[in-house]
């Protein structure tokens, strides 16, 4: 006797196809983007590298501009989760320079596996075209402070042996520079190859045990 579907059964089938296409799609556009820059990156070559028409491109995302900020929150939804994972992991025992230096390693291990959102982060800030678009600029502010968040607890817990209030405030005062630490620790370990990203995040933690004694 033939099985009878379900009246919604094509329908569900249609909406899981078309979330695998938009998946594929984001994919394929944060590797591009990351490897040619937002310019160098068309709807004609998101087509032909998905080998899905440009019609479903548009039908998942009205525009370039709405595609690139879907691109950033997918990414980023990964990337904060994978920190908000790791915040609790910084151990109570130790020092502050030891507790500072565990969280700036796992946060470098997470950078290092998703290097191809950084990489289109980064891009994207220095990019005049990108820069013109209200959409693509709020959505780069908003990764920058949801980002900052996990950083500030992680920083709170290394500087814990201050006490709660002290704790907070070098955190919360400190996070700009941690963070401008790692865009720059992330940059430089490719622009000289030479010197790793681990040995700069140590000198990183380094000046964040100085700094933080401020606040103690």
């Amino acid at each position: 006797m033939a099985t009878v579907l379900p009246v919604d059964e094509p329908k569900r089938t249609l909406n899981k196809r078309g979330r695998r296409s938009r998946e594929e799609i984001l994919e394929v556009a944060a590797r591009l983007m990351a490897e040619r820059g937002y310019a160098a990156t068309t709807l004609s070559a998101l087509a032909i590298e998905t080998h899905l028409p440009k019609s479903a491109i548009y039908h998942h995302f009205e525009s370039k501009a709405g595609l690139l900020s879907a691109v950033m929150a997918h990414g980023a939804y990964d990337f904060f989760n994978a920190l908000n994972a790791i915040e609790s992991t910084v151990p109570a025992d130790g020092s502050v320079r030891d507790k500072l230096g565990f969280a700036l390693h796992q946060i470098a291990d997470i950078f290092s596996s998703r290097s191809d959102f950084l990489r289109l982060h980064f891009v994207l800030l220095m990019s005049t075209e990108a820069a013109e678009s209200p959409l693509i600029e709020d959505e780069l502010l908003r990764v920058r402070i949801d980002g900052r968040q996990p950083l500030i607890r992680m920083l709170q817990r290394a500087y814990a042996e201050y006490g709660d209030e002290a704790a907070a405030r070098a955190a919360n005062e400190l996070v700009h520079f941690a963070m401008a630490g790692f865009d720059g620790a992330f940059i430089g370990a490719r622009a000289e190859p030479e010197r790793t990203i681990s040995e700069r995040l140590d000198v990183l933690a380094d000046a964040l045990d100085g700094l933080g004694k401020k606040y103690a």
